[in-house]
């Protein structure tokens, strides 16, 4: 979803993008939902450092391969640590977008290998620094990420549908029925950023309790999805595939997520979101705190369960050319 706009500008502008994905969570499902064909390389290999570091090798040297005979002229990612090794190794000028700070060496690796990284404003200039990016290969964009991937976007009712939400009385006009729909995401458990999450537990449990709930997890792990379905919770709804999130969490009532996207899709939509993520804040999420836009939570029973006031849809919606201009500005 993230490069989408991107790839689709690049195409309008007559350039041949070619996508790499990997085996994790619902990524090749989401790219198939989307109609976008692609080359997938490896898989996440879990928590352990040991088996990342075998995998990126791994992973890295089939791109090489299979990148050393396309001949490309640029490529760009959302923190890929495997396109820093494979650019760096076939001399192809690198672009990388993101929008977290203070994700470890796999950041300053790939920051520090590209000729441009995309940033958002809000992300001061010595954490950048601190994380590999020198200013001046920078590309400051205002706003969030998700404002440019969400302008013009309208939800999908299919998606109700899909997960079986009609048959409880859910519809797309959300005045007309009592229940309170809450999407959840559970914590990134396998990424190198996360710290233990005691609250993502407490909240399921608080959610289950209420009998005008409706609660819809998006697992990012087939783990995560077999510890929510075991809880026996009704109604609690397990996504088992690649879902239309971003119409799911439109039409939601209240997003709680121990990640960042989701989070920042709820509050690009006008959605209102609580954030449980447990790791170090970064500063997109500190301005949005400070802005009262997205709401950290303490404590499960804090969480407001009522009906959402007002109609979903692009808050702040923006072009994605200033993305595709800085991208394309590391291949001149």
């Amino acid at each position: 979803m993230v490069l989408r706009p991107v790839i689709e500008t690049l195409q309008q502008r007559g350039h041949e993008v070619s996508i790499t994905a990997r085996e994790y969570g619902q990524t090749e499902g989401i790219l198939e939902r989307l109609g976008l064909p692609y080359e997938s390389f490896g898989f996440h290999a879990g928590a352990s450092k040991l088996a990342k570091g075998r995998q990126v090798a791994f992973r890295s040297v089939a791109l090489a391969r299979w990148a050393r005979q396309k001949r490309f002229g640029l490529g760009i990612a959302h923190g890929s640590v495997d396109l820093a090794a494979v650019g760096a190794a076939l001399r192809i000028p690198t672009a990388q977008m993101q929008d977290y700070e203070f994700a470890g060496l796999q950041r300053k690796l790939a920051w520090r290998a590209a000729r441009r990284v995309i940033v958002p404003e809000s992300i001061p200039l010595d954490r950048l620094a601190a994380a590999g990016a020198r200013e001046a290969k920078l590309v400051r964009y205002p706003g969030l990420k998700e404002d440019y991937y969400l302008a013009g976007f309208e939800p999908d009712p299919e998606v109700l549908a899909e997960l079986g939400l009609d048959r409880l009385g859910i519809g797309p006009v959300r005045g007309s029925d009592e229940c309170v729909l809450v999407v959840v995401r559970p914590p990134p458990e396998t990424s190198a950023y996360h710290a233990d999450n005691p609250l993502y537990d407490g909240v399921l449990d608080r959610l289950s309790a209420e009998d005008s709930v409706v609660t819809v997890l998006i697992p990012r792990t087939g783990e995560q999805a077999k510890a929510a379905r075991a809880r026996g919770a009704a109604p609690l709804i397990v996504a088992e595939r690649a879902i239309d999130a971003q119409s799911l969490i439109a039409f939601a009532d209240l997003v709680v997520s121990a990640g960042g996207t989701m989070n920042r899709e709820a509050v690009a939509l006008g959605v209102p979101v609580r954030t449980i993520f447990s790791g170090r804040m970064g500063a997109v999420d500190e301005a949005l705190i400070a802005a009262g836009r997205l709401r950290e939570l303490a404590d499960p029973d804090e969480l407001e369960l009522r009906k959402r006031e007002r109609e979903p849809g692009p808050v702040s919606p923006r072009d994605p050319a200033i993305l595709v201009d800085g991208a394309l500005a590391a291949a001149w």
